[in-house]
Protein backbone atom coordinates (compact mmCIF):
# COMPACT_ATOMS: atom_id res chain seq x y z
CA UNK A 1 0.00 0.00 0.00
CA UNK A 2 1.34 3.52 -1.00
CA UNK A 3 1.99 5.58 1.80
CA UNK A 4 0.61 9.30 1.39
CA UNK A 5 3.37 11.41 0.60
CA UNK A 6 3.85 8.87 -2.07
CA UNK A 7 1.09 9.00 -3.35
CA UNK A 8 0.78 12.04 -3.76
CA UNK A 9 4.31 12.68 -5.13
CA UNK A 10 5.58 15.13 -2.43
CA UNK A 11 8.21 12.98 -0.53
CA UNK A 12 8.88 14.89 2.98
CA UNK A 13 12.79 15.24 3.79
CA UNK A 14 14.62 13.17 6.33
CA UNK A 15 13.38 16.02 8.64
CA UNK A 16 9.95 15.50 8.24
CA UNK A 17 9.75 18.44 5.77
CA UNK A 18 7.93 18.80 2.85
CA UNK A 19 11.10 19.78 1.04
CA UNK A 20 9.16 20.71 -2.61
CA UNK A 21 7.26 23.17 -0.72
CA UNK A 22 9.99 24.29 1.99
CA UNK A 23 12.04 25.47 -1.50
CA UNK A 24 9.18 27.11 -2.87
CA UNK A 25 8.54 28.91 0.03
CA UNK A 26 12.11 29.67 0.78
CA UNK A 27 12.93 31.19 -2.77
CA UNK A 28 9.58 33.27 -2.83
CA UNK A 29 10.29 34.58 0.71
CA UNK A 30 13.53 35.43 -0.42
CA UNK A 31 12.90 36.98 -4.28
CA UNK A 32 10.33 39.29 -2.06
CA UNK A 33 12.81 40.51 -0.17
CA UNK A 34 15.48 41.04 -2.62
CA UNK A 35 13.17 43.03 -4.75
CA UNK A 36 11.46 44.95 -2.06
CA UNK A 37 15.34 45.64 -0.29
CA UNK A 38 16.16 46.80 -4.02
CA UNK A 39 13.10 48.91 -5.33
CA UNK A 40 10.51 49.70 -3.14
CA UNK A 41 11.67 49.81 1.22
CA UNK A 42 8.51 50.06 2.31
CA UNK A 43 7.29 47.08 0.48
CA UNK A 44 10.24 45.54 2.70
CA UNK A 45 9.02 46.93 5.91
CA UNK A 46 5.11 46.01 5.08
CA UNK A 47 6.41 42.33 4.35
CA UNK A 48 8.38 42.76 8.29
CA UNK A 49 5.02 44.05 9.22
CA UNK A 50 2.85 41.06 8.46
CA UNK A 51 5.54 38.10 9.23
CA UNK A 52 5.71 39.80 12.86
CA UNK A 53 2.22 39.74 13.11
CA UNK A 54 1.93 36.08 11.91
CA UNK A 55 5.07 35.86 14.77
CA UNK A 56 2.33 37.30 17.60
CA UNK A 57 -0.14 35.12 16.30
CA UNK A 58 1.85 31.96 16.79
CA UNK A 59 2.97 32.77 19.88
CA UNK A 60 -0.78 33.71 21.14
CA UNK A 61 -1.80 30.06 20.10
CA UNK A 62 1.44 28.45 21.63
CA UNK A 63 0.82 30.58 25.39
CA UNK A 64 -2.66 29.83 25.50
CA UNK A 65 -1.54 25.99 25.74
CA UNK A 66 -0.22 26.50 28.89
CA UNK A 67 -3.40 28.78 29.95
CA UNK A 68 -1.79 32.53 29.19
CA UNK A 69 -3.82 34.14 26.74
CA UNK A 70 -2.27 37.25 25.72
CA UNK A 71 -4.69 40.37 23.97
CA UNK A 72 -3.64 39.58 20.60
CA UNK A 73 -6.09 42.14 18.94
CA UNK A 74 -4.15 44.96 20.36
CA UNK A 75 -1.24 43.37 19.92
CA UNK A 76 -1.56 42.94 16.49
CA UNK A 77 -2.37 46.62 15.69
CA UNK A 78 0.43 47.53 18.26
CA UNK A 79 2.50 45.54 16.14
CA UNK A 80 2.13 47.81 13.23
CA UNK A 81 2.12 51.00 14.68
CA UNK A 82 5.71 49.63 16.28
CA UNK A 83 7.51 48.32 13.50
CA UNK A 84 5.54 50.93 10.80
CA UNK A 85 5.92 53.91 13.02
CA UNK A 86 9.39 53.60 14.13
CA UNK A 87 10.44 53.12 10.76
CA UNK A 88 8.48 56.40 8.91
CA UNK A 89 9.33 58.40 11.92
CA UNK A 90 13.50 57.76 11.41
CA UNK A 91 13.07 58.43 7.78
CA UNK A 92 11.00 61.37 8.20
CA UNK A 93 13.43 62.27 10.95
CA UNK A 94 15.58 65.06 8.97
CA UNK A 95 11.89 66.94 8.38
CA UNK A 96 10.42 66.38 11.48
CA UNK A 97 10.85 67.84 15.27
CA UNK A 98 9.36 64.14 16.32
CA UNK A 99 12.35 62.02 17.18
CA UNK A 100 11.69 58.24 16.26
CA UNK A 101 12.68 57.20 19.39
CA UNK A 102 9.98 59.08 21.23
CA UNK A 103 7.55 57.71 18.42
CA UNK A 104 8.80 54.13 19.57
CA UNK A 105 8.76 54.25 23.15
CA UNK A 106 5.10 56.10 22.32
CA UNK A 107 3.68 53.06 20.57
CA UNK A 108 4.73 50.63 22.85
CA UNK A 109 3.70 52.55 26.05
CA UNK A 110 0.12 52.69 24.09
CA UNK A 111 0.45 48.68 22.91
CA UNK A 112 1.15 48.08 26.71
CA UNK A 113 -1.49 50.29 28.29
CA UNK A 114 -4.55 48.79 25.55
CA UNK A 115 -3.01 45.11 26.17
CA UNK A 116 -4.17 45.57 29.94
CA UNK A 117 -7.23 47.69 29.15
CA UNK A 118 -8.14 44.90 26.92
CA UNK A 119 -7.80 42.25 29.52
CA UNK A 120 -10.04 43.72 32.24
CA UNK A 121 -13.35 42.86 31.12
CA UNK A 122 -12.40 38.98 32.25
CA UNK A 123 -12.11 39.56 35.65
CA UNK A 124 -9.62 39.51 38.56
CA UNK A 125 -8.42 35.65 38.00
CA UNK A 126 -5.74 35.28 35.56
CA UNK A 127 -5.57 38.64 35.09
CA UNK A 128 -1.50 39.15 35.87
CA UNK A 129 -0.91 35.52 33.95
CA UNK A 130 -2.47 36.82 30.87
CA UNK A 131 -1.20 40.20 31.61
CA UNK A 132 2.28 38.70 31.58
CA UNK A 133 1.82 37.19 28.34
CA UNK A 134 0.76 40.07 26.56
CA UNK A 135 3.93 42.04 27.57
CA UNK A 136 6.18 39.20 26.52
CA UNK A 137 4.80 38.77 23.50
CA UNK A 138 5.27 42.64 23.16
CA UNK A 139 8.64 42.95 24.61
CA UNK A 140 10.04 39.53 22.26
CA UNK A 141 8.21 40.39 18.97
CA UNK A 142 7.33 43.90 18.02
CA UNK A 143 9.82 45.59 19.85
CA UNK A 144 13.11 43.70 18.87
CA UNK A 145 11.86 43.70 15.45
CA UNK A 146 11.05 47.30 15.24
CA UNK A 147 15.32 47.68 15.07
CA UNK A 148 14.93 46.34 11.62
CA UNK A 149 12.99 49.19 10.17
CA UNK A 150 15.77 51.45 12.20
CA UNK A 151 18.81 49.77 10.38
CA UNK A 152 17.22 50.20 6.83
CA UNK A 153 16.84 54.06 7.66
CA UNK A 154 20.47 54.67 8.72
CA UNK A 155 22.46 56.36 5.76
CA UNK A 156 23.03 52.83 3.44
CA UNK A 157 20.81 51.31 5.01
CA UNK A 158 20.35 48.85 2.99
CA UNK A 159 24.13 47.46 2.71
CA UNK A 160 23.47 47.02 6.14
CA UNK A 161 20.84 45.23 6.42
CA UNK A 162 21.25 42.79 3.68
CA UNK A 163 24.70 42.46 5.39
CA UNK A 164 23.10 41.53 9.14
CA UNK A 165 21.06 39.03 7.04
CA UNK A 166 23.46 37.00 5.26
CA UNK A 167 25.43 37.06 8.41
CA UNK A 168 22.44 35.28 10.16
CA UNK A 169 21.61 33.10 7.15
CA UNK A 170 25.78 32.22 7.20
CA UNK A 171 25.27 31.77 11.05
CA UNK A 172 22.63 29.36 10.68
CA UNK A 173 23.82 27.39 7.32
CA UNK A 174 27.54 27.08 8.52
CA UNK A 175 26.13 25.90 11.98
CA UNK A 176 23.65 23.30 10.15
CA UNK A 177 26.42 21.86 7.73
CA UNK A 178 29.25 21.29 10.50
CA UNK A 179 26.80 20.61 13.23
CA UNK A 180 25.26 17.43 10.39
CA UNK A 181 28.33 16.47 9.78
CA UNK A 182 30.65 16.44 12.67
CA UNK A 183 28.78 17.10 15.57
CA UNK A 184 29.27 15.43 18.51
CA UNK A 185 29.15 17.47 21.98
CA UNK A 186 25.63 18.90 22.73
CA UNK A 187 25.89 22.65 23.00
CA UNK A 188 22.58 22.87 25.26
CA UNK A 189 21.52 19.16 25.50
CA UNK A 190 18.67 20.02 27.78
CA UNK A 191 17.67 22.78 25.86
CA UNK A 192 17.89 21.95 21.81
CA UNK A 193 19.86 18.42 21.77
CA UNK A 194 20.80 18.78 18.22
CA UNK A 195 22.94 21.88 18.86
CA UNK A 196 26.72 21.28 18.99
CA UNK A 197 29.48 23.18 20.00
CA UNK A 198 30.87 21.92 16.32
CA UNK A 199 27.79 23.55 14.75
CA UNK A 200 28.87 26.71 16.54
CA UNK A 201 32.19 26.51 15.61
CA UNK A 202 30.66 25.99 11.57
CA UNK A 203 28.30 29.25 12.46
CA UNK A 204 31.75 31.16 13.95
CA UNK A 205 33.55 30.55 10.56
CA UNK A 206 31.24 31.31 7.98
CA UNK A 207 29.50 34.16 9.29
CA UNK A 208 32.41 35.52 9.97
CA UNK A 209 33.84 35.14 6.28
CA UNK A 210 30.31 36.17 5.28
CA UNK A 211 30.37 39.46 7.73
CA UNK A 212 34.78 40.24 6.60
CA UNK A 213 33.75 40.07 3.27
CA UNK A 214 30.75 42.27 3.56
CA UNK A 215 31.94 44.81 5.58
CA UNK A 216 35.51 45.50 3.22
CA UNK A 217 33.28 45.20 -0.05
CA UNK A 218 29.78 46.51 1.05
CA UNK A 219 29.37 48.44 3.68
CA UNK A 220 33.10 50.09 3.32
CA UNK A 221 33.99 49.40 7.23
CA UNK A 222 37.45 47.41 8.29
CA UNK A 223 37.64 43.79 8.16
CA UNK A 224 37.76 43.50 12.06
CA UNK A 225 33.91 45.27 12.22
CA UNK A 226 32.80 42.56 9.90
CA UNK A 227 34.42 39.85 12.18
CA UNK A 228 32.74 41.49 15.10
CA UNK A 229 29.37 41.90 13.29
CA UNK A 230 30.02 38.02 12.76
CA UNK A 231 30.63 37.49 16.42
CA UNK A 232 27.66 39.34 17.64
CA UNK A 233 25.27 37.64 15.18
CA UNK A 234 26.30 34.14 16.38
CA UNK A 235 26.23 34.80 19.85
CA UNK A 236 22.69 36.83 19.23
CA UNK A 237 21.38 34.43 16.91
CA UNK A 238 22.06 31.30 19.09
CA UNK A 239 20.11 32.79 22.00
CA UNK A 240 17.42 33.65 19.94
CA UNK A 241 17.49 29.57 18.87
CA UNK A 242 17.36 28.81 22.14
CA UNK A 243 14.87 30.69 23.70
CA UNK A 244 12.72 29.69 21.05
CA UNK A 245 13.28 26.27 21.48
CA UNK A 246 12.79 27.04 25.24
CA UNK A 247 9.51 28.32 24.51
CA UNK A 248 8.41 25.40 22.33
CA UNK A 249 9.65 22.90 24.95
CA UNK A 250 7.52 24.47 28.12
CA UNK A 251 4.56 24.41 25.92
CA UNK A 252 5.02 21.31 24.32
CA UNK A 253 5.15 21.73 20.54
CA UNK A 254 7.29 21.18 17.15
CA UNK A 255 6.85 23.85 15.38
CA UNK A 256 5.25 27.02 16.38
CA UNK A 257 2.73 26.74 12.84
CA UNK A 258 2.37 25.77 9.65
CA UNK A 259 1.85 29.24 8.29
CA UNK A 260 5.33 28.65 5.94
CA UNK A 261 4.64 25.20 4.38
CA UNK A 262 7.63 23.00 4.54
CA UNK A 263 9.21 25.46 7.31
CA UNK A 264 6.79 25.51 10.07
CA UNK A 265 6.08 28.13 11.53
CA UNK A 266 7.30 32.24 11.27
CA UNK A 267 8.79 32.45 14.63
CA UNK A 268 11.14 29.49 13.27
CA UNK A 269 12.49 31.34 10.73
CA UNK A 270 12.86 34.52 12.41
CA UNK A 271 13.78 33.48 15.98
CA UNK A 272 17.30 34.27 15.20
CA UNK A 273 16.66 37.56 13.28
CA UNK A 274 14.71 39.03 15.94
CA UNK A 275 17.31 39.07 18.57
CA UNK A 276 20.07 39.86 16.57
CA UNK A 277 18.91 42.99 15.04
CA UNK A 278 18.82 45.27 18.01
CA UNK A 279 22.52 44.21 18.96
CA UNK A 280 23.25 44.93 15.42
CA UNK A 281 22.00 48.17 15.22
CA UNK A 282 23.61 49.01 18.69
CA UNK A 283 26.98 48.37 17.47
CA UNK A 284 26.15 50.24 14.22
CA UNK A 285 25.47 53.04 16.41
CA UNK A 286 28.55 52.85 18.85
CA UNK A 287 30.87 52.79 16.07
CA UNK A 288 29.61 55.37 13.71
CA UNK A 289 29.13 53.49 11.11
CA UNK A 290 27.84 55.81 8.20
Amino acid sequence: MTSEPEASGRRPSRAGRDLPAAVAVGLGLLAVVVLTLMYWHTGFILLIVVLTCLCAIELHHALRRIGMNSAIVPIVIGNIAIVGGSYAAAILQPVTTIPWHSVLLGFLAATVLLALMWRMPGGAEGYVKDSAASLFIISYIPMLASFIGLILAMPHGTSKVVTVLLCVTGSDTGGYAMGATLGKHPMAPTISPKKTWEGLIGSVLLATLVGTLMSVFVIGEPWWFGLLLALVVVVFGTTGDLVESLIKRDVGIKDMSSFLPGHGGVMDRLDSTLVVVPAAWLLFTVFGVA
